[in-house]
């Protein structure tokens, strides 16, 4: 808002000057004139306009010699050259690698998934999704955070289909840096949430939950790094590793809600927290059943390729449908203590989910399909790259 009455000011100026017949053809220009003005305008103990004119005309070849000469660096603290012109840090202590930027890629493709989030947790929070005030009211700060976090799974991403013979972020990945951007690497290396933990700081949004669930975030990519490339290196796994990374996989559904429940200034739930948890648990699984194949071709995580690679093609099938029946069970529990009004909203949601996406959504509809496994996955990649 405060940026917007600046813009706001400046073209008032800007058409004021004009009025008087001062512009420029050159935008930068009337710009300049414009933050020229403002100075002017600014309080100095007892200098008037005119004094302030004055001591401009007399001092401002004096001035200009010291850039000319090279006394006063144009390039000073908290600027930075493009082009011809200084761009200002608005934070002149700030780390360039801290501030929080997402691109408009991350942004299309975590639309999706804000929109589950408003449509599966709103209710949560006697909000209705339906309702646009509901929804424009929180969604700067959720799409920003969900943005930035595809962004980084996405690079992530990339990370998975280096070559399993250079351990990631040692001496040797260096020489793989440019492919990916030094400074993404530096950045994913250094502390990859800080640029979002100063900006929920500084909204006053940050909790240590918050804190702890974007650790889990970090825990996950490692986890999933590390599983495949164990399944490609064809070594050994831990299955406590892989059952880890499937509870730790919806991280930002629970950074949306915590936020949420932040931006509304209100209590966390903590049994609504536990039942989407489960909830969450058994999404992620049924998304892996449905991306089983593709996982298998791209080398991302699946819960049924950790399963497949520990106990065996066979045994695989058999216990991940005792996990499921599990939480299943937990499910069904946290279900009945919830209020029945949002017990029966939740389930309408996931049958229409469900009836969208083509997927399982959740336990409530209780139908799941395991698909054939894939006994050898390298083959499987190899006949897929030939087809």
């Amino acid at each position: 808002m405060e940026g917007l009455e600046k813009l706001e000011q400046v073209q008032r100026t800007i058409h004021l000057l004009h009025s008087v017949g001062i512009s420029d053809a050159n935008p930068d220009s009337e710009r300049f004139l414009a933050d020229f003005t403002f100075l002017l305008m600014q309080h100095c103990g007892e200098l008037d306009i005119t004094s302030k004119c004055e001591l401009i005309s007399k001092h401002m070849s004096k001035i200009s010699s010291l850039f000319i000469d090279g006394a006063l660096p144009f390039e000073a603290k908290g600027c930075s050259m493009v082009g011809n012109a200084a761009q200002l840090y608005p934070e002149p202590d700030l780390d360039p690698l801290d501030d929080a930027m997402v691109g408009m890629d991350s942004m299309m493709r975590s639309n999706s998934t804000l929109e589950d989030f408003c449509r599966s947790y709103f209710m949560f929070h006697n909000m209705e999704a339906s309702q646009p005030r509901s929804i424009f009211s929180y969604l700067p700060i959720l799409s920003f955070t969900e943005s930035y976090i595809y962004q980084l799974d996405g690079f992530n991403e990339k990370l998975l289909q280096l070559p399993s013979s250079v351990p990631v972020f040692s001496k040797d990945f260096e020489d793989v840096d440019s492919k990916l951007g030094a400074k993404s690497v530096r950045m994913f290396r250094k502390d990859p949430f800080r640029p979002l933990l100063i900006v929920l700081e500084r909204q006053g949004l940050l909790t240590e939950r918050i804190e702890e669930e974007l650790r889990c975030g970090e825990e996950y990519w490692a986890l999933e790094r590390e599983l495949c490339s164990a399944l490609v290196s064809n070594k050994e796994i831990s299955i406590k590793d892989a059952t880890r990374a499937i509870h730790l996989k919806s991280f930002d559904y629970r950074i949306m809600n915590l936020l949420l429940y932040q931006l509304r200034g209100e209590k966390v739930n903590e049994l609504h927290m536990e039942f989407l948890s489960v909830s969450e648990l058994l999404v992620e699984v049924s998304d892996d059943l449905f991306d089983y194949e593709d996982d298998v071709v791209e080398n991302n995580f699946n819960i049924l390729r950790m399963f497949v690679k520990y106990y065996g093609p066979s045994a695989a099938p058999i216990m991940l449908a005792k996990f499921i029946t599990e939480a299943e069970e937990k499910y069904d529990g946290l279900l009945k203590a919830l209020d029945p009004e949002l017990s029966m909203k939740y389930q309408k949601r996931c049958e229409e989910a469900t009836s969208e996406g083509g997927k399982t959504y959740g336990p409530s509809l209780g139908t799941w399909h395991i698909p054939p496994v894939i006994e050898d996955e390298a083959r499987y990649r190899a006949a897929f790259s030939q087809a």
